[in-house]
């Protein structure tokens, strides 16, 4: 990587100097994993999604903040009832020249919804009408309720209002495509010689597990306001080498960095730590499919020995809450606060609870269990994943680390091929479903096969609730129960975690954790020669 950086470093400056040419602006952000596709609808990571962002735009986008603002609409109306939605679709352009239409987003969203091309997110959008009967097919793709006026007008039909619209669309299942590009090049639209985009940015090279480059895109209809001419993102999931990269001058920004690196980087690098609350948990998946964890004391024993105090304050130092519920603090639309009864509970005493729980389902320290870990190579998953084994052992539980890439443990997770994995979710919009969505039994991202029909049912009836409070009340009742058949492993809400050089100036750390390159510039001495 190191070797390919310093290539393409030459290669920018030789452009911004020879022949007395214009200085190039270059970024290069350090993204943490490596990308799978850059298809939006088959994204699912947040380091695929902030390259996506950059490439394509839906109806709203996200502002330098982070906030949802106008993005390939420039204005919209809504029904009294809250369920249509009207959107202009300003006039700008697709890379290609092509100008983006209604009708790319009709396309977009009726092939998401598509349950032949399984879609990961294609849940998300179900808020539109009979979203949810067509991934489950039980309706053609021709009846969701999305329509094009005309080219300019696209016209939406909701199941239920949705104050939170303008932040969902700004995710990647909302974007549109190029529908004569998608048909004519089928899967392979999504490479780099292929690619046309509406956003800031071109797909300009992709050299697997080496680096992403994008290039400023001319027919942006914000062009002249882009800065960044190129913008190279780099899989650094070897955190800790990745702050070596910055402070060598290698890469500019680094997300996430190691907490183990906390204190140093408060001592040293004061000046490039972004570090906020935001909408996201970590939590630990158990799998329902895999015997014992379909037992919900062995499912509650675990909860017990897993000492999120230890984890927050001793392992990673940050100042992160520990997590005892489903749903973060500071979510919108959701007035309460529902936590695990154990929160109050002296550690000692859950582990005596733990040992009862775990002999009454048949093991102890003749017969203790043996499960496998998936986690990540990243340095704070395998840290905190040591500890946790330490935890269990208590318990009578031997627990095996089984370590993978980034992409590669997401694909195990989503396939059931694990007993226990770490798992990580930051909202991709503000509302208290957007967490509690994860648990439904018909959700692409519910790793662990949880399913209670109670909790569907309650979680149906407060997406036809009207009324914000009772709406917020069978959200409530809906997270209880899941937190009462101890379907997850909350960990804890954690932090962003940037690393910012002081001259990438237009950074605004965010409960989004969402810093589009379209908004940043670089400010630092140009070098001559």
């Amino acid at each position: 990587m190191r070797r390919a950086l310093t290539g393409i470093l030459a290669a920018a400056a030789m452009f911004a100097f020879a022949g007395g040419a214009v200085a190039e602006t270059v970024l290069n952000r350090g993204n943490g994993g490596e990308p799978k596709s850059m298809d939006p609808h088959f994204v699912d990571g947040q380091w695929e999604f902030n390259i996506v962002g950059d490439l394509l735009m839906g109806l709203f986008t996200e502002g330098p903040d982070g906030r949802a603002i106008p993005g390939a609409a420039d204005r919209w109306t809504v029904s009294p009832d809250g369920k249509t939605w009207t959107f202009h679709i300003r006039d700008h352009v697709w890379s290609n020249h092509a100008p983006v239409t209604a009708y790319d987003f009709v396309f977009a969203w009726s092939r998401l919804v598509d349950p032949k091309l399984a879609a990961p997110y294609a849940y998300n959008l179900w808020v539109v009408k009979n979203a949810h009967a067509i991934s489950d097919g039980h309706m053609p793709p021709s009846a969701l309720g999305v329509r094009a006026a005309d080219d300019k007008t696209l016209v939406v039909e909701l199941e239920h209002p949705a104050a939170y619209l303008p932040e969902l669309m700004t995710h990647a299942v909302a974007m549109p495509l190029p529908r004569a590009v998608v048909e004519a090049k089928g899967s392979a639209w999504a490479r780099p010689e292929n690619y046309v985009g509406n956003g800031a940015y071109r797909l300009k090279e992709w050299v697997p597990n080496d680096h992403v480059t994008l290039v400023k895109n001319p027919l942006f209809y914000d062009a002249g306001q882009v800065r960044i001419d190129r913008v190279n993102y780099y899989p650094t999931v070897d955190g800790n080498a990745a702050v070596k990269m910055m402070r060598a001058g290698q890469i500019d920004t680094q997300n996430p960095f190691p907490a183990g690196q906390i204190l140093w980087i408060r001592a040293n690098m004061p000046g490039a730590l972004r570090m906020v609350p935001y909408l996201a948990i970590n939590y630990i998946t158990f799998n329902l499919h895999h015997h014992p964890f379909d037992d919900v004391r062995v499912r509650e024993a675990i909860n017990l020995a897993y000492d999120r105090e230890t984890m927050t304050q001793k392992v990673m130092r940050l100042g992160e809450p520990a997590a005892y519920s489903i749903v973060p603090p500071g979510i919108a639309n959701y007035p309460v606060r529902v936590e695990m009864g154990m929160k109050t509970m002296p550690y000692p005493d859950r582990v005596r609870l733990a040992q009862y729980l775990m002999r009454q389902a048949g093991y102890g320290p003749e017969n203790r269990l043996h499960i496998d870990y998936a986690t990540t190579t990243s340095p704070d998953p395998l840290r905190t994943a040591a500890v946790m084994q330490h935890m269990l052992r208590v318990i009578y539980i031997d627990m095996e680390i089984e370590q993978a890439d980034i992409q590669v443990h997401y694909k195990r997770m989503q396939t059931g091929d694990f007993d226990m994995g770490y798992s990580g979710w930051v909202a991709d919009f503000n509302d208290a479903t957007n967490f509690l969505d994860l648990l439904r039994s018909d959700s692409g991202n519910n790793y662990g096969y949880y399913n209670n029909p109670r909790y569907d049912a309650l979680m149906d009836q407060a997406n036809q609730q009207p009324d914000a409070n009772a709406r917020g009340r069978l959200l409530e009742q809906a997270e209880k129960v899941a937190l009462n058949d101890y379907a997850w492993l909350p960990a804890r809400f954690p932090f962003t975690l940037d690393l910012v050089q002081p001259y990438v100036k237009g950074w605004i750390a965010n409960v989004r954790a969402v810093n589009r390159t379209r908004w940043l510039w670089v400010d630092r001495p140009v070098v001559t020669q």
